[in-house]
């Protein structure tokens, strides 16, 4: 029994020393394919980022990890983070289905979540404390309830004696659902009196703007309170950069005023000062966006305005929900009362929307790819003698760029055939009222006598589009084509 017993502990003692001590960088645990297990199955809760040393986002993410990592040591929490070099361990990599960089993955207990929130120190704090704990933090004195108010940029807090009211369950199901904002709840008279609100109550908590304390008035509804959170966790004026993109994009407003400034301009304080002014009347039906028009990055943004760096500033308004439809007010002058003005006038519906145009060039009919811009669109495309193909490009697209020489020679193919019209429209410049055009390149056949439209939906090849034409839009421009072909093969324009 002895020497089993001593084999017993030899055993245990030489397992326990073959794992070695996972090497950290700021905090972050450095994994790959030898430690990852161990990792996962040490640490209950870790998140992962997979990255490539070259990857810009990557590196724009870093120093927000780091501080992450800070944090959450600082906070006593469990909850690890650790990165990948997905170009070094590429196996590892393809076996948690790595697609793209950076890749964030939540391990609990070792299985995997897909990582949903920001990319801020505080985004990422808060999604993990979300997911590791529960939907509020109890908050039982006044000490608790200020350390964790001071504890992100943005909290949420229910003051409820009975958690079983109808506004205590919304809160408790919003808490449940939102993973990039902490809650907290608390039913201490001292903590109620402390932040002087009555029972039923619920704050959000911001360190940003002038109103940093807010009470939701609105309805028993998870939907109202969504919004409600997401409105104002956001500054007025919301500076455009990949961190926000996700918030700004994805959430509930639909209405977007975006400022176009120059940054180090020495007009920003005032320019920002006024749209600051005209925002708080439109807090929870308009989302005002900052984009400097200094950074490189954001000139495809300019672009799709059809404007160029000597326009900033500028004020353009655009509808997501519907068609990306653009607004431009009628004056330049960016003012307070002008912006008040130019956007209720947009949601009264008293201003029309802004069609982007170019010039018609002179030469537009000279090639066998007719160029087509909004003032001779209908004249042509609408041409009920002739059956006219457009295609519809945008001029930084890859996949227009590689239909490019394939369309020229459709036009070849075409230019003595007086039924027949081969076009092309630049629609980042050229807008048109009943054709919204949302991918790129996107091919329409205008059918001559009727003005049928008939989508091109198949393979982009010269034999396919000659077929397409000839059989008047049947051949190639079926529903039923492969989803792959309708998505993988149309590139998306999403600002």
């Amino acid at each position: 029994m002895r020497v089993l017993a001593v084999f017993a502990v030899f055993f245990l003692f030489g397992s326990f020393s073959t794992a070695e001590e996972i090497p950290t960088e700021e905090g972050v645990l450095v994994l790959s394919k030898e430690n990852f297990e161990q990792a996962t199955t040490e640490n209950e809760f870790i998140l992962v980022e997979f990255y490539a040393p070259w990857c810009g986002h990557c590196k724009a993410l870093a120093p927000e990890y780091e501080k992450a990592a800070q944090i959450l040591s600082e906070k006593g929490s469990a909850i690890k983070l650790a990165k990948v070099d997905a170009t070094a361990h590429q196996e590892l990599a393809e076996e948690h289905k790595v697609r793209g960089y950076p890749t964030l993955k939540f391990y609990r207990s070792g299985s995997p979540v897909e990582y949903s929130g920001g990319r801020q120190a505080d985004d990422i704090v808060a999604w993990l404390l979300k997911k590791s704990g529960p939907p509020a933090t109890s908050l039982p004195s006044v000490d608790e309830a200020k350390t964790f108010v001071d504890s992100a940029n943005i909290v949420v807090v229910g003051f409820f004696k009975d958690q079983s009211s109808d506004l205590a369950k919304t809160f408790l199901a919003v808490a449940s659902s939102v993973d990039d904002v902490v809650f907290g709840i608390s039913d201490s008279d001292d903590v109620f009196s402390n932040y002087e609100v009555q029972d039923n109550t619920i704050v959000l908590f911001k360190k940003f703007d002038d109103d940093n304390q807010v009470k939701y008035d609105g309805e028993t509804t998870e939907a109202a309170l969504k919004t409600f959170i997401q409105f104002n966790s956001l500054p007025l004026l919301v500076d455009f950069n990949h961190e926000t993109a996700q918030k700004i994009f994805g959430g509930e407003i639909k209405h977007h005023l975006l400022l176009f400034v120059n940054k180090g301009d020495e007009h920003y304080n005032a320019v920002a000062d006024a749209a600051r002014g005209a925002a708080k009347s439109f807090r929870e039906k308009v989302l005002f966006v900052v984009i400097d028009a200094t950074d490189e990055d954001h000139q495809r943004i300019l672009e799709f305005f059809g404007m160029k760096k000597e326009d900033v500033p500028s004020v353009r308004l655009i509808i997501l929900e519907d068609d990306m439809i653009k607004f431009k007010p009628e004056t330049d002058e960016i003012t307070t009362d002008n912006l008040k003005t130019f956007v209720q006038g947009v949601l009264d519906g008293t201003i029309k929307q802004h069609l982007l145009s170019q010039d018609l060039p002179d030469d537009w009919d000279k090639e066998p790819v007719k160029v087509l811009v909004s003032s001779n669109f209908d004249s042509v495309a609408l041409d009920t003698s002739k059956d006219v193909l457009v295609e519809f490009y945008a001029p930084w697209c890859g996949h227009c760029k590689q239909l490019a020489p394939i369309y020229d020679k459709l036009g070849e193919h075409f230019k003595d055939n007086e039924d027949v019209v081969i076009a092309k429209l630049d629609a980042t410049v050229n807008g048109l009222e009943t054709i919204k055009i949302r991918n790129y390149p996107t091919i329409k056949l205008f059918k001559k006598e009727n003005n049928e439209v008939v989508e091109y939906l198949g393979h982009r090849t010269l034999e396919g589009l000659i077929k397409f034409v000839e059989s008047g839009g049947k051949d190639g421009g079926d529903a039923d084509v492969p989803d792959e072909l309708q998505t993988d093969e149309h590139a998306k324009d999403e600002l």
